[in-house]
């Protein structure tokens, strides 16, 4: 309404209105309203260029604003208003304390000295104080900063700064105006906040009162005091002057401060009691956001050490994966050396019974020339001299084909294997593809669940590329030995016309590309296929849908790793389900 008559140019009503507006608003408590009336009224006797009047309500506004919590609006009026609140800030600026120090011991006690322990704690140090602790985000600094404000500025001895932790209270906090007491807490031997049931240092019943009622208490003599007079505490230390205040924050129990005055009754005015409350109640939402914070750092501190562990599951999961393309690789090494080494055993028998025989008939001839006796000729029948010298030679030829076969295997493993970690090597690609596929021969045969799969092999004429050829061919096996596993449980159609073989295929096929500078490896397979909610997440970390215990999920991950980081390349897969899948591998050639 004061505002309305204001545009409308009526001084005299709107003079009225504002000043019925301030007083309704302070009658029923509306602490935000009486603040902004008042600055208004400054505005509009500025705006009559009345600075005296003008500077009465703006420090009214000034108090106000401090009153409710708003410190911005209150900073906003000081940069807006500096001559009419000239006189509030150089109060504020008289009345800061100086020559305080302040220590935290163990579980938290502040200590401190002061000139004149009878301040009177004014509105402009209650802004000081909520300005020094609005901006404290770690926990212990914060209840430092609030313990020595509220000691010095309330007129307190020592205080204490009681949390609730579970269904338990604890004094977080505490503090004295006398620095060469230092017994005011006692310290815990295992360096944990102190549980108030085990503290003496307090009266316990007001303590609890406060926590469970959230009232405010305030005892001129506690010596007097009939409410709490049965309390240990207070039958020992015989107190003067208590304070105990609950700080709240949007319905919830925060804290709990308890002053102390042993030197004079009534210690603790209305005045301070209100200004007190002023600065418990920014406290509270500093001490929420700094166990926000708290919890937040204790959150990233689990957060980090949950991703070591995963990092070293994962390590783990991948020496596994390496461990299980190791166990490959010995298993079709082994059964490809077996087969040569057994028909090579076998054959030393035959080509010893041989070699004997031959060995005794040559010793008659030496005995006997160069007649030819009957003994020669007997043994000849023998042994079967004429089998013997024609059967000879072929089992020596079929054991040095056997014996190739093995070098052969054996340049392969050495091919398969190279230990190129550190710097990338010249290679050519069709050596590391037929080395895998000779490792995995013996996994390409028939069994009993499925046919024979064959390979068709398309190369193209490629260079030999700049690479880390072990690591590529680690990625040849884990997509080869993937198609192997996707035939194990799949049943393919009969081939049309009557055939009835069943056609299990892999198709691989090389090429380059010189507009893009790549080579282009591609593995592709006949069997089911791919599903799309599949496809979109084959590469990722720890993904399979290999049974548990038959695959970890990396396989295809390190795969795309070492195409894509370690070779700048690419890896993609296309596939239609029912009509196989196509992994194309692209790498630079330079």
């Amino acid at each position: 309404e004061a505002e309305r008559y204001r545009v409308l140019g009526k001084d005299i009503e709107a003079m009225k209105s504002y000043d019925r507006a301030i007083a309704g608003a302070k009658e029923n408590g509306y602490i935000q309203e009486e603040a902004l009336a008042n600055e208004l009224a400054a505005k509009f006797y500025l705006q009559w260029g009345n600075e005296k009047i003008a500077a009465v309500y703006i420090s009214d506004a000034y108090y106000a604003y401090a009153r409710w919590g708003a410190l911005a609006k209150v900073e906003d009026l000081e940069t807006g208003y500096p001559e009419l609140l000239g006189p509030v800030i150089a109060r504020q600026e008289t009345n800061s304390v100086s020559g305080t120090t302040i220590s935290r011991t163990l579980v938290g006690t502040i200590t401190g000295t002061t000139a004149d322990t009878a301040k009177i704690l004014d509105i402009s140090a209650a802004i000081a104080a909520s300005r020094a602790i609005s901006g404290v985000l770690e926990l212990d600094k914060l209840l430092s900063s609030l313990m020595r404000f509220a000691i010095e500025n309330a007129g307190a001895e020592v205080g204490y700064f009681i949390m609730p932790k579970g269904e338990e209270l604890v004094i977080e906090a505490s503090g004295t105006m006398d620095a060469d007491d230092e017994n005011r807490v006692p310290e815990t031997k295992d360096e944990r906040s102190l549980s108030v049931s085990e503290c003496e240092e307090i009266p316990q019943s007001i303590i609890n009162y406060v926590y469970r009622t959230w009232k405010t208490v305030v005892i001129d003599d506690a010596t007097e005091d009939t409410d709490f007079a049965g309390d240990p505490y207070i039958i020992w230390r015989q107190p003067q002057s208590l304070l105990c205040a609950p700080i709240k924050n949007q319905g919830k129990l925060i804290g709990i401060l308890y002053l102390e005055n042993n030197l004079v009754t009534g210690a603790f005015t209305s005045d301070r009691l209100e200004l007190l409350n002023f600065l418990c109640s920014g406290a509270g939402i500093s001490l929420e956001n700094a166990r926000l914070y708290q919890n937040s750092q204790n959150y990233a501190k689990k957060l980090k050490n949950s991703l070591q562990e995963l990092q070293q599951a994962q390590l783990q999961l991948v020496q596994s994966e390496k461990m299980s393309a190791l166990g490959q690789l010995v298993a079709g090494v082994a059964h490809e050396i077996n087969n040569p080494l057994g028909f090579i055993l076998g054959n030393i028998e035959c080509i010893s019974e041989y070699a004997e025989d031959l060995l005794k008939h040559l010793q008659l001839y030496q005995q006997y020339y160069p007649q030819s006796r009957q003994e020669i000729k007997e043994n000849a029948e023998e042994i079967d001299l004429d089998f013997l010298v024609e059967d000879f030679p072929e089992a020596i030829g079929a054991m040095t084909e056997a014996t190739k076969r093995i070098e052969t295997l054996s340049s392969s493993l050495r091919t398969f294997s190279r230990s190129d970690a550190v710097s990338k090597v010249r290679f050519n690609i069709h050596e590391g593809i037929e080395s895998t596929l000779l490792i995995l021969k013996h996994r390409l045969k028939a069994n009993e669940k499925r046919k024979e799969i064959e390979v068709i092999k398309k190369y193209g004429e490629l260079p030999q590329i700049n690479c880390h050829a072990g690591q590529l061919n680690q990625v040849f096996m884990n997509i080869i030995a993937n198609a192997i596993d996707a035939f194990e449980d799949t049943k393919l159609e009969e081939e049309p016309e009557g055939d009835k073989k069943l056609q299990y295929r892999i198709a691989i096929s090389t090429e380059i590309n010189r507009d893009s500078g790549r080579v282009a490896i591609k593995i592709k397979d006949n069997g089911p296929g791919i599903p799309p909610e599949v496809k979109s997440r084959i590469f990722n970390d720890l993904f399979t849908t290999k049974a548990v215990g038959k695959g970890t999920g990396l396989g295809l991950s390190i795969s795309r790793q070492i195409v894509e980081e370690k070779h700048g390349g690419k890896l993609s897969v296309i596939s239609t389900v029912g009509e196989g899948a196509e992994f194309i591998i692209e790498i630079p050639i330079d």
